[in-house]
């Protein structure tokens, strides 16, 4: 890279370490880790700013960095990982939160959702299931983003969190309730013209 393109690129990372250190810090749960994942990141884009060959957004890019880097962070620390207090979304009765029926009908039917798959290839759509993330509960959206974007097993998310099948379940459940809701409510519904 010539020195506008590298002053550029280095702005660039700047102005995305913020986005980079919420997601960072929402996994990890301890601000020195996150601190330490963000910088390797943005360190490991520097070292190769060529790798970037503007085939995807920026910020993509870098969360394909940090993903793995949260991943060895939390494989390497195991059982050291922080996490919050037992939330009062620990406490309720999980079916609380359920859309059914005792019968096992929908108590309401869900939107019409037309094409998921074209919608996932839209920006406004992929800026709006950022934000329904971001909302949920902070356990909720760490253990969703560990089991579906940074892809862990489940067993694994319940060996270094030292959580029950069931109540990972149960989470992972909350979870994608909520986040249909908030798509449902700010995207299907509302739909902005393409």
């Amino acid at each position: 890279m010539d020195a506008p393109a590298t002053h550029d690129f280095e702005a660039e990372l700047v102005a995305l370490r913020g986005y980079l250190m919420r997601f960072a810090r929402l996994q990890l749960r301890n601000e020195t880790w996150a601190e330490d994942a963000v910088s390797e990141t943005l360190l490991a884009a520097l070292a190769r700013p060529q790798a970037f060959a503007r085939r995807s957004q920026l910020k993509t890019w870098l969360i394909g960095i940090l993903k793995h880097k949260i991943i060895d962070a939390l494989r390497e620390r195991g059982r050291e990982v922080c996490t919050d207090a037992i939330s009062s979304d620990d406490q309720e009765d999980p079916l609380s939160h359920m859309a059914f029926k005792a019968d096992g009908h929908f108590a309401e039917l869900p939107a019409d959702w037309g094409d998921p798959e074209t919608d996932l290839g839209n920006r406004q759509f992929l800026a709006v299931l950022e934000a329904c993330t971001e909302r949920l509960p902070p356990v909720q959206g760490r253990l969703f983003l560990m089991r579906e974007w940074l892809e862990f097993s489940s067993e694994e998310i319940c060996k270094q969190l030292g959580l029950t099948p069931t109540n990972l379940y149960v989470q992972l459940h909350r979870a994608r309730l909520r986040l249909r809701e908030c798509l449902e409510i700010n995207w299907f519904t509302s739909k902005p013209a393409a």
